[in-house]
């Protein structure tokens, strides 16, 4: 991965998080990589390749920054733990992700493990409330509201 690559790569995310007003996912992604550093560093080391051999490279070819950085979020997750991931609609129902994912929906990963919380992989730029009661719930574990918009 060169210098070069990386700086048009966040050079095509910034205009396209400009153009759609959309959340940098690169803030919950880097907690998501400190977390597998700490948990997993083989995990961690397949992260670390594929964001320099397969993310980077896509966006520089002409793949949606947004779209490719959420299939990095799932590729972070799925490093986390198996599970399935899953995107809720305004009204909090969920459904199976798709790619590309809605800008509206929040997309969550919902690791297998029970016991464990689900992982942020897509936010929109507000979450309505029952977007949020579910972010609350399952990746906080907060069994209490917290004010809309506060991810």
């Amino acid at each position: 991965m060169t210098d070069d690559l990386q700086a048009r790569a966040a050079r095509l995310l910034d205009d396209a998080l400009a153009r759609s007003g959309a959340r940098d996912p690169r803030e919950f992604y880097r907690v998501r990589l400190r977390e597998l550093r700490e948990q997993d560093r083989g995990a961690y080391d397949q992260a670390v390749a594929h964001y320099g051999d397969v993310l980077l490279p896509s966006i520089v070819e002409g793949a949606d920054p947004m779209a490719a950085w959420t299939e990095y979020g799932r590729t972070l997750a799925e490093l986390s733990g198996p599970g399935r991931t899953v995107a809720l609609d305004g009204s909090g129902r969920s459904q199976p992700y798709e790619a590309p994912a809605d800008p509206s929906h929040l997309v969550l990963h919902l690791p297998d493990n029970t016991r464990a919380p689900a992982l942020l992989v897509g936010l929109p730029t507000e979450l309505t409330a029952a977007q949020r009661a579910s972010y609350d719930w399952l990746v906080q574990g907060s069994n209490t509201l917290s004010a809309a918009g506060d991810a």
